[in-house]
């Protein structure tokens, strides 16, 4: 098993060049640590307000941080509120 490996490592540059993958991994990454991030965020703020239905739409739909950021900015006024009372 670790043999098919080597070979694949090996032939990384081949790969990399033959499919354009060259800058696509470095994106790639970037938008899964800042997808991970808002959906953290806004998981963590949904829990805190007690919302079990945008935790679980939050937590069921992937859309590449989108989602997480429009609930974020959606409900800041009323997080605002909530945290001011307390």
């Amino acid at each position: 098993m670790m043999n098919n490996f080597n070979i694949l490592w090996q032939n990384k540059q081949f790969m990399m060049d033959t499919y354009g993958l060259n800058g696509l991994f470095g994106l790639i990454g970037i938008l899964v640590l800042v997808d991970l991030a808002l959906k953290g965020w806004a998981l963590w703020r949904m829990a805190r307000m007690e919302k079990k239905w945008w935790f679980i739409a939050l937590l069921v739909v992937n859309s590449l941080g989108i989602f997480p950021a429009i609930v974020l900015v959606f409900t800041n006024e009323e997080y605002n509120k909530m945290i001011s009372r307390k």
